[in-house]
């Protein structure tokens, strides 16, 4: 079998959420499966760490896709061209996106469709784009994967598509999430926090993550208990959020709030491991992997 796949997410020391999922997923599956080709096609000059096995043909497709403008033409012009070209039996996509144009069976990942309830929380092309072609996406794919019951359920009412054409894969815990013994936290915690406990949110700094709320909550849990608990957030800033950073600079506690930015698997990992409890507020998530993560831990 001859497998395409939308490879444009895997950007060394860039990746989280669906990114990380669709690493961790194409790994397994080529390594797994040296009897069926794959064709990788990415958006920029790749890192050869991601060409798993030697089953997989990397190609580069112009332009590099970040832009809704870009979206378009990558999916709907260089990445059609080669897949009506090639003629794939299947154009596998991690990130949900198609192409209209392309003649071939479809199969997306879809982990939730948050543009459709909070529109507002995403940049005005951005959020056009996402709900002008999901639901196009939706009814060209010969079948669709999300990660939870809840998407499933959520994609089939929107979109009014058949529930049957989606399939539920449940997302795995990387196997770094694990406890850590007494000695490994105050590590930990000496690195981060000079030695005090924290807690630990996992997230982009994503309107919808809620981290805004988060930061005022903080900020009373400090004045009402008195307890020397530092705040630890682990996550790149995905868009500009003036409101959240308006609120930190009002806060109190603002001294104890440490924003880690973006980490690997093995560092997030350890400081899930080393915090007292985390914490997770986002007002919408298809499935929600920091709070299974910490349960491992």
């Amino acid at each position: 079998m001859k497998i395409a796949v939308n490879t444009r997410l895997l950007i060394k020391d860039k990746m989280e959420g669906i990114a990380l999922h669709s690493l961790n997923v194409l790994k397994r599956i080529t390594q797994a499966h040296p009897e069926h080709q794959f064709l990788f096609l990415f958006d920029r000059p790749y890192d050869e760490e991601f060409i798993f096995s030697q089953n997989i043909t990397p190609v580069v497709l112009f332009p590099q896709a970040r832009h809704p403008m870009l979206f378009y033409w990558w999916f709907e012009h260089s990445a059609a061209r080669i897949l009506n070209s090639v003629k794939p039996d299947i154009f596998y996509s991690p990130d949900g996106f198609l192409s209209l144009n392309a003649n071939v069976c479809s199969l997306p990942v879809i982990h939730d469709i948050n543009f459709e309830h909070f529109p507002s929380d995403l940049p005005y092309l951005v959020s056009w784009y996402y709900r002008y072609y999901m639901p196009r996406f939706v009814k060209k794919a010969s079948r669709i994967i999300t990660v939870s019951e809840y998407s499933k359920n959520d994609i089939a009412q929107t979109y009014k598509t058949d529930s049957d054409k989606i399939d539920v894969v449940y997302n795995g815990i990387s196997e770094a999430f694990k406890p850590l013994s007494r000695d490994q936290r105050e590590e930990v915690k000496g690195q981060y926090c000079s030695g005090k406990d924290y807690f630990i949110c996992v997230s982009a700094l994503h309107p919808r993550k809620n981290v805004k709320r988060l930061l005022l909550a903080y900020d009373r849990f400090r004045e009402k208990t008195g307890l020397d608990v530092k705040l630890l957030v682990a996550g790149p800033a995905y868009f500009k959020n003036t409101e959240m950073e308006q609120v930190y600079r009002t806060l109190k506690f603002r001294e104890d709030v440490i924003f880690a930015g973006r980490m690997g698997v093995q560092e997030l990992a350890r400081i899930t491991g080393g915090a007292l409890a985390s914490v997770y507020v986002s007002y919408y998530e298809g499935f929600g992997i920091p709070v299974i993560e910490a349960m491992k831990c």
